[in-house]
């Protein structure tokens, strides 16, 4: 039954928005082509929208109004926003969350928002994200009835300016595809209907259309991007900061960053930012955000390499890990560390940069983590289109990336060395000790704010109000199934002493097991595994 917008609405808007993204994520990655061929912009948008959605869910406990359901909306996107379409993306709800708290209707509120984030880009081009949004907001201007009218006319507006995006920009019409980001962008527009209506999508936009002058074949597969080894053009550095500053400071910015790069995006307001640019010098960059006001989370990656490549080596491995310390164990081990940001997450193009950087023919990804495995999922799909053999471990903690570590032999085949690494990590148990955040059910019950959290393979197996009483309790429940070699990780906020607890209580009570002790410095407590 249609209705009007209200703050429910948002929050299934999200999670509709969240579900589709995740689902045409792969596509979207596959068609990106401008203004980088990097194929990221899919997770990206996804990840910018689960930012939203996060911020959604944790307003919504306090019954918002549709006001600030949107302003949380925005306000996620805007911490969590990757890319450059994701920047846009979170710049358009900050508009569409402005012009509601203003009184104004959903006609105007999507004009507003598309023309807040035309203003943003500092070279705005057509055949984009913009122009599909421009489409949209001047589509549901005439609509009449309701909001359910006025969204399912910009979603036909986004739709057909989507399909005539490849005849707006050159590069997409050689490509054979339409906009990356505008068909993001039709996605979650889509999802805002679905959430209105209950409608679903008659089917998805179309992706692809016929290069001019090309064979059919010419468009059957993905779109390629640039050679490995070749040289291409555009900025070596795609660089993201938050930036705490005034808004003259911020004008000044824009004018130096113009000056340093291309791809630049300044979205925000009330002193928060986000930037985001494509440079060759990364540190200049990041220097003229610290002379405007106060950088933070900033991410530097790098883009499609411009230069050609000495010779690659035979094999690497690549390990995404959640600390310092265990970054450098990795490092120390061979592998290339990829270090992960608490509520950061790398992007696909971050990974399949890393990827190569590891400059070799034949890659293991180890993720240490599953909630990686779309993305990196993504960034194999990539480095594959340029040669590279790649693998995934599936590894779901970081103690089972180091146990996959140990026993990897670049002078095995390929496929030997991935078997074994998949073995040791499916062989060890692990656990984490973490901090309750808030009131919530878990699977031993209800845990409250504050409360010291035990989860072993996952799951929540022992609530308390002790640390090491706790991790002395998920130790000695692992052990219980036998083992060989306990691996305790130790991260902020371990408590003093809890190693020679842990220690004497496993030289006392498991004979034959021995115990090792990492500094990895990541968020939660301590890590362990069983082997």
């Amino acid at each position: 039954m249609p209705h009007t917008l209200d703050a429910a609405t948002v929050r299934t808007w999200c999670a509709r928005a969240l579900d589709a993204l995740g689902s045409a994520r792969e596509t979207i990655d596959a068609i990106n082509v401008y203004p980088v061929a990097d194929a990221d912009t899919g997770t990206n948008l996804y990840l910018t929208v689960e930012a939203a959605a996060q911020a959604v869910e944790a307003a919504g406990a306090g019954e918002p109004t549709l006001a600030e359901a949107t302003a949380a909306m925005a306000h996620g996107a805007l911490l969590g926003a990757r890319g450059n379409s994701g920047t846009i993306l979170a710049q358009l709800l900050r508009g569409l969350a402005g012009e509601i708290a203003a009184g104004r209707d959903l006609r105007s509120a999507l004009h507003g928002a598309a023309r807040l984030a035309r203003a943003a880009v500092a070279h705005p081009v057509e055949g984009t994200i913009l122009t599909v949004a421009t489409a949209a907001a001047e589509s549901a201007e005439c609509a009449g009835g309701g909001d359910a009218e006025v969204v399912r006319a910009a979603c036909e507006g986004a739709r057909a300016a989507l399909a005539a995006t490849p005849a707006r920009l050159t590069v997409l019409a050689g490509a054979g595809v339409v906009d990356a980001g505008g068909y993001g962008l039709v996605t979650v527009l889509e999802a805002l209907l679905t959430a209105l209506t209950g409608e679903q999508p008659a089917a998805p936009p179309p992706e692809r259309v016929r290069p001019a002058g090309s064979p059919p074949s010419a468009f059957g597969g993905c779109a390629a991007g640039p050679e490995a080894g070749a040289e291409t053009e555009g900025p070596e550095f795609e660089v993201i900061y938050l930036l705490d500053a005034a808004e003259p400071a911020v004008d000044r910015l824009r004018e130096r960053l113009d000056g340093l790069g291309d791809s630049l995006v300044v979205v925000g307001g009330d002193e928060l930012w986000h930037v985001h640019v494509h440079v060759d010098d990364a540190g200049a960059a990041v220097e003229a955000g610290i002379e405007a006001g106060r950088p933070h989370r900033v991410r530097i990656s790098h883009l499609a390499g411009r230069h050609a490549a000495p010779e690659p080596a035979e094999r690497a491995v690549v390990a995404v890990v959640p600390g310092e310390g265990l970054a450098r164990l990795c490092d120390e081990a061979g592998a290339l560390a990829v270090t992960v940001r608490p509520e950061e997450p790398p992007g696909s193009g971050e990974l399949a940069a890393a990827v190569r950087r590891a400059h070799a023919r034949e890659v293991v990804l180890l993720l240490g983590g599953p909630e990686l495995r779309h993305t990196a999922a993504a960034a194999a799909e990539q480095a594959r289109s340029e040669g590279v053999r790649v693998a995934i471990i599936p590894a779901r903690s970081p103690v089972q990336s180091l146990a996959a570590l140990a026993v990897h032999e670049a002078e095995r085949r390929f496929d030997e060395d991935v078997v074994a690494m998949t073995a040791a990590a499916g062989a060890t148990r692990y656990a984490e000790l973490t901090v309750a955040e808030r009131r919530s059910w878990t699977t031993r019950g209800v845990c409250q704010a504050g409360d010291v959290l035990g989860l072993i393979d996952g799951d929540v197996a022992v609530i308390g109000g002790d640390l090491t009483d706790c991790a002395a309790e998920v130790l000695d429940r692992m052990l219980a199934a036998g083992g060989e070699l306990v691996t305790l990780v130790l991260g902020g906020g371990a408590p003093e002493g809890l190693v020679r607890v842990l220690t004497d209580r496993v030289r006392r009570s498991h004979l034959g097991v021995d115990t090792v002790v990492y500094e990895g410095r990541q968020p939660s407590p301590l890590l362990i595994g069983v082997e």
